[in-house]
């Protein structure tokens, strides 16, 4: 019989924590701090934190690497090519160990007791029923911690995104966990040329298939005026997700009688993204299957008119300013000294 042969501990995979905290950055070296002082201060410490970095050319990554070399706790960094948020999103979620997926946006703060509350309003689901829930959300507050937007009706309140958006009618940043598998079931549908996705292309797809668990606690620190570069982006460049808000007008059209006023914004924005794109009525009204939703667009449309003027100059101007501070830089480079 042979003797049995010792095994290195170091040759074992590494054991999946609980969180994967995830962020995807562009550019933002000087705000990344927050995100890493929030996640040395847990209480929980069963977690990763793996960086997406999106191209950046701000000294990102030796900051990153820096932190990683001295913390007590995992910091995996990944760099990839500037594709925008969804597709470094949809790298984070292949890359994490955790068997929850938490975004924390490169700006974000949060309590030290966070991730604590995350796991104990996800272990509070009796095991028999998890499965048929993909995660916790929470409450979000501003920097002197007051409530930014609405609390939940009740605490807890296990609800998916339609009844959250149109039976309660609730407003402002919300803060929440899934399941890593649900992100992988449902990544952001990237596909080539396309850098801008919006989020709840991905939220409204796993609530078809998943409840989410909503709690009265406010865990996360929302600074105002942070906004990231992975997101910033023109009217015009927004124009494609025209297709986005009809189809979203498509799908909840059963809600009009519930939230006539949010179906009237869906349409008012899917207007106003086609006039920008320069869809002629006729192109507009095709996609509306139905006539309460082509008199919505009627209603809809002179306001989304409104909107794409105030979007071109708005466009304009700023095109002009680029335009003008270019040139004062060429002039002031061409500018020497006399001849004698």
């Amino acid at each position: 019989m042979g003797v049995p042969q010792a095994t290195d501990p170091r040759d074992d995979p590494p054991r999946a924590p609980a969180f994967t905290v995830f962020t995807p950055t562009y550019d933002r070296a000087h705000t990344l701090q927050r995100v890493r002082d929030s996640l040395a201060a847990q209480t929980f410490r069963d977690f990763e934190w793996v960086v997406v970095d999106d191209g950046s050319r701000d000294g990102t990554r030796a900051l990153v690497s820096g932190w990683a070399a001295s913390a007590d706790f995992a910091i995996r960094y990944f760099w990839q090519p500037n594709a925008g948020k969804a597709a470094a999103t949809n790298r984070g979620v292949r890359e994490a160990r955790g068997e929850l997926f938490l975004i924390a946006d490169s700006d974000d703060a949060f309590p030290a007791h966070a991730l604590e509350r995350f796991w104990h309003h996800w272990r509070a689901i009796p095991e028999g029923e998890r499965h048929r829930f993909s995660g916790v959300t929470a409450l979000c507050g501003d920097e002197r911690g007051e409530l930014i937007g609405d609390p939940f009706p009740r605490d807890p309140l296990d609800a998916g995104w339609w009844d959250i958006h149109y039976r309660y009618a609730l407003r402002g940043e919300k803060w929440g966990f899934h399941r890593t598998s649900a992100f992988r079931e449902f990544p952001f549908p990237v596909q080539h040329g396309t850098r801008h996705v919006p989020e709840e292309v991905v939220w409204r797809a796993i609530s078809r298939r998943y409840v989410t668990r909503h709690v009265n606690e406010l865990l996360r620190i929302y600074h105002r005026g942070g906004e990231d570069q992975l997101t910033r982006t023109s009217p015009r460049g927004w124009t494609r997700f025209r297709a986005w808000y009809a189809q979203r007008l498509y799908e909840d059209r059963a809600w009009l009688t519930v939230a006539p006023l949010e179906l009237l914004k869906l349409a008012i924005h899917y207007a106003r993204f086609s006039f920008l794109a320069g869809d002629p009525v006729r192109t507009q009204v095709a996609p509306l299957a139905t006539p309460p939703l082509k008199l919505l667009w009627a209603a809809a449309s002179p306001v989304g008119l409104v909107l794409s003027w105030r979007d071109r100059a708005r466009e304009s101007a700023a095109a002009r300013r680029s335009a003008g501070q270019a040139a004062g830089s060429a002039a002031r480079g061409g500018a020497g000294p006399s001849g004698g």
